[in-house]
């Protein structure tokens, strides 16, 4: 019998940066199914830094994964005789961190006898659409735009994947923290950011739109620079400083917000329809604020260009999306890991099928 035609569950783990997180996740006829979902955040810990703090984030990881673990196993209600597979997120992420999840994966799977799938981070989020109700089906773009990366992927069948666009500098969710730090909001900016700017006036300021010039002339037409767009709020706001004006945050941040999902909105659209793909997915933790999905539905319309959202509850790092991608390589015939697969900080999504080689890249 094939893996696609029984019931599989997995338990997966994800601690790439700052989020703990486990979770179990069933394929039975065609569907991925969430029967536990547990993160703990250490948002609050790190913001006091305005930001993630490595050290930190790895021993907190060590310390709450053990409780975690029992805490989704009973959410679930089952046990190691029932889980088929576990999985856990190798590359790309926090070295430390990445290796607190590692190891517990490789020794449960080690101990109850359970095959091991090494997960891409940025794979896991292209599953995460898979938990929706609608799923694309290949060839699609996926507009990938979380706190560490910024990409435009073609995805074809047999995970195939071909970067079409990316950041030069920082990625999206980097601006919104480092631009929430500007206007003293709290960390993760993405939050504080979308809250403040509801009553602000999008079109009050005029922020450049970061382009990335190409050697050989013109621009690249699909890449992203959002460090000329941070420089320009902050050279706004010293400008208001000096005027003695009190700092308009709704509108800043709300002028803001507008310009980074013009130009996400622009550049895939763009990209999609000079590529000749109808099917657009959107995902990463960015992927969860309210103007950007609103301008991407609108926008694709004039284009006649299908949209699919993961949902906001798996848009930011979770187990659940880790477990699905490694569920996906399960039934479309993939082998488990290498039990000495180490982890690694930098890995193109590109060589995600590597993870799966007799002898592992690190």
């Amino acid at each position: 019998m094939r893996y696609d035609q029984m019931m599989q569950t997995v338990l997966a783990l994800e601690t790439s940066c700052d989020e703990t997180a486990v979770a179990l996740v069933q394929f039975e006829g065609g569907k991925f199914r969430v029967i536990a979902n547990c993160i703990a955040s250490q948002a609050d810990e790190h913001s006091k830094w305005g930001g993630v703090v490595p050290e930190i984030a790895s021993r907190r990881h060590l310390e709450l994964m053990p409780f975690l673990i029992k805490e989704a196993l009973i959410e679930a209600k089952t046990g190691f005789e029932s889980i088929d597979l576990i999985g856990a997120t190798v590359a790309p992420g926090l070295t430390g961190a990445l290796l607190i999840g590692s190891l517990t994966a490789r020794s449960l799977a080690a101990l109850h006898g359970i095959p091991f799938f090494g997960v891409h981070h940025l794979e896991g989020h292209l599953a995460s659409v898979l938990l929706s109700d609608e799923v694309p089906t290949p060839p699609f773009l996926v507009l990938l735009v979380s706190g560490g990366h910024t990409e435009l992927i073609r995805v074809n069948k047999n995970f195939d994947y071909q970067r079409l666009g990316r950041s030069h500098d920082d990625a999206a969710g980097e601006a919104f923290d480092k631009v929430a730090r500007l206007l003293g909001l709290s960390y993760p900016g993405g939050p504080s950011i979308e809250k403040i700017a509801k009553g602000g006036d999008p079109r009050r300021f005029s922020f450049p739109k970061g382009r990335v010039s190409n050697p050989g002339g013109g621009y690249y037409p699909y890449d992203f620079s959002f460090s000329g767009l941070k420089t320009a709020v902050l050279r706004q706001v010293e400008k208001l400083k000096k005027s003695d004006i009190d700092l308009p945050l709704s509108d800043l941040a709300a002028s803001f917000e507008q310009v980074v999902a013009e130009v996400l909105v622009e550049r895939s659209l763009k990209c999609a329809e000079e590529q000749g793909i109808d099917s657009l997915v959107m995902v990463g933790g960015v992927a969860a604020n309210h103007r950007l999905r609103e301008l991407m539905m609108t926008s694709s319309k004039d284009i006649s260009l299908k949209v699919y959202l993961a949902s906001k509850s798996f848009c930011t790092d979770n187990a659940a999306m880790i477990g699905t991608a490694a569920l996906l390589r399960l039934i479309s015939g993939g082998s488990p890991s290498s039990m000495e697969l180490g982890v690694c900080a930098r890995l193109g999504l590109e060589e995600a099928s590597r993870l799966y080689d007799d002898q592992p890249p690190f």
